[in-house]
Parts: C-alpha cells; sequence; structure tokens
C-alpha cells in the first residue's frame, strides 16, 4: 500500500459501525484500507469527480461494493445529494478546494450531511500545502459552523480537524 493511504487511514481512525464519507476517493487505496480495518459493520460512500478514479475505486473494491458497503459516485462534493445527518465523519486528502479558495458550497454540503458533532478530517500530504496557506481554511470552516478547528503538521502531513455545528 502507498505510505500516504494508510497515514490517512490512520488518522481517520474509523470504529466498528460508522457510516463514512471519503471526498475525493482517487482510486480507492484509502478507502480499501479503511473498510479492511475493522469489519463488516462499517459503511463508507466514496466520491470523487474523475471518472477514471471512480473505475480504479470500483476495480479495487469491488467484493466492498458487492457487499453492500462501500457506494463510489462520480460527483463533486457540492453536488451530492442526502439526508441531514447521513454520516458519522468524513475525510479528504490533498482536496484542493479546501485551500485554493472559499469552499463554502462543500462546506454547505458537509454541515448538512454530518450528524451533530461529526468529525471532518482534511489532511494534506507534505508538499505545496503548508499550515500558512491553510490559514484562512480555519475561518471558512468557523463561517460554516464547524467548531473545535484544530491544525496539526506531523511528518507524514498536515490535519485539519474540526467538528459539525451541534444542530
Amino acid at each position: 500500500m502507498v505510505g500516504r493511504h494508510a497515514w490517512a487511514a490512520s488518522v481517520v481512525a474509523a470504529t466498528p459501525g460508522e457510516h463514512l464519507l471519503e471526498i475525493g476517493c482517487g482510486a480507492g487505496q484509502a478507502a480499501e484500507l479503511v473498510l479492511r480495518d475493522v469489519g463488516s459493520d462499517r459503511m463508507l460512500r466514496a466520491i470523487d469527480r474523475s471518472a477514471v478514479a471512480i473505475r480504479k475505486t470500483a476495480a479495487r473494491c469491488a467484493h466492498e461494493i458487492a457487499d453492500g458497503r462501500l457506494r463510489v459516485d462520480e460527483l463533486e462534493l457540492a453536488e451530492l445529494t442526502v439526508a441531514a445527518g447521513s454520516f458519522d465523519g468524513a475525510w479528504a486528502m490533498n482536496v484542493n478546494a479546501f485551500w485554493t479558495r472559499d469552499p463554502a458550497p462543500e462546506l454547505d454540503v458537509l454541515r448538512r450531511a454530518l450528524r451533530p458533532q461529526a468529525r471532518l478530517l482534511l489532511l494534506w500530504e507534505p508538499g505545496p500545502t503548508t499550515v500558512g496557506k491553510l490559514e484562512p481554511l480555519a475561518g471558512h470552516l468557523a463561517a460554516a459552523g464547524f467548531g473545535s478547528v484544530e491544525q496539526l503538521a506531523t511528518d507524514d502531513g498536515i490535519v485539519v480537524r474540526s467538528r459539525a455545528p451541534r444542530t
């Protein structure tokens, strides 16, 4: 496995019974690890705007899709339509929409899609994204009602953690 995906899965630290959302799933490496680690009662929805990425995820995780634990969809986060409070948590790794512009449309979708106080994890591996470049993200999260915003820089990358609004 690629090291960055194992790092992402360890940061997500999913627990049994959770229903999670992965934003920008790429070729499905992190999805595979997250679903493998805890057991059969975890559900994951993986989205990506790339048809190629979705095909790769579907091929890599065909068994998880067949047994109903994984759903993959080709769409942008801002296009996601789900019932309020559908997810116990969400994460994205190296998704530029969160740091290259105001992500208000995406955060609006997440505010509705996440259960109250659900965790949102935004991860970047080392590279062009730095803690300094992510400074505006804390303000965007707060403006969207997310709380407990915390930025952590590690040798493996940068994690921005926050919690969905209480209501």
